[in-house]
């Protein structure tokens, strides 16, 4: 198995250049910040960005804690990738990573300055301490469910292949990390309620909503509406939109991963 690292410092665009390396050297795994990603699929691993504490966040990023070095060992043993290419601040990091996981030696180092363009690292930079933002190489509804109620934005990534081949495309992730807060937020119920409300207000075929429960669980919410409907209507077309626009409005606005949205119909109005 080929070992490529990419060393470049923190801020740099290791992680937005790490898709295009990848497919440079025809590389399908990426293991980025605690994430063992093949293609745009996280195969295992909790990102780093969404500790509470930048310590915590190294440690994760360095696989300590056992039983996630044990889940990402165990799923290399069962891709048994031919190359992996590894994302770190250091060589003394890439090295940690090696030596933890037991992949063997290093196949080839490449450092940041001479992958990218000094233009793209200090655009990188200005991301990195003026915004806090972060990068992860892959889209947003892969790691959504481990930064659910923080701002996730997809970044649209559109690449030439060469002078007569059609552009590439592909999405990656820009977070907030945990640990870039001064401070907490909450996103409370009634916020919730309130969007249903609006959602469910447009829709015709509804008179009205006699209740909403939401269940809160570590990766997202679910959400439970009681609706009288308006006899005459095709029920299920319009329930079915109204589970479509509920999802989208509040996965917009507050990046609440939505892990269902049950609508039950407990009576209808009769128009006179």
């Amino acid at each position: 198995m080929d070992i490529i690292v990419l060393v470049g410092s923190s801020g740099t665009g290791k992680s937005y250049q790490a898709i295009s390396l990848a497919r440079d050297k025809n590389i399908e795994y990426i293991i980025d910040d605690g994430l063992l990603i093949k293609g745009n699929r996280v195969l295992g691993g909790t990102s780093a960005k969404r500790e509470k504490s930048k310590m915590a966040a190294v440690k994760r990023a360095l696989f300590i804690n056992q039983s996630h070095r044990e889940e990402i060992k165990g799923i290399i043993n069962r891709e048994k990738p031919e190359s992996i290419l590894i994302l770190g601040t250091s060589d003394k990091m890439v090295k940690s990573i090696v030596r933890t996981l037991e992949l063997g030696e290093i196949s080839e180092k490449i450092y940041i300055e001479s992958y990218a363009s000094e233009e793209d690292i200090k655009t990188a930079r200005r991301f990195r301490t003026g915004e806090g933002k972060h990068v992860i190489p892959v889209p947003t509804f892969e790691i959504k469910k481990d930064f659910s109620g923080y701002f996730l934005n997809p970044l649209r990534v559109f690449r030439k292949l060469g002078l007569s081949e059609t552009q590439e495309y592909h999405e990656k992730s820009v977070v907030r990390p945990t640990f870039s807060y001064m401070g907490k937020y909450t996103i409370s119920d009634r916020v919730i309620r309130e969007l249903i409300f609006f959602v469910s207000n447009k829709a015709i075929g509804i008179k009205r909503i006699s209740s909403i429960d939401i269940s809160t669980f570590p990766h997202g919410i679910k959400i439970e509406i009681d609706v009288i409907a308006v006899y005459g209507n095709p029920i299920k077309s319009i329930i079915e939109e109204v589970q479509k626009q509920v999802i989208y409005e509040i996965e917009e606005m507050t990046s609440l991963n939505i892990l269902g949205v049950n609508i039950y119909v407990k009576n209808l109005f009769i128009p006179e």
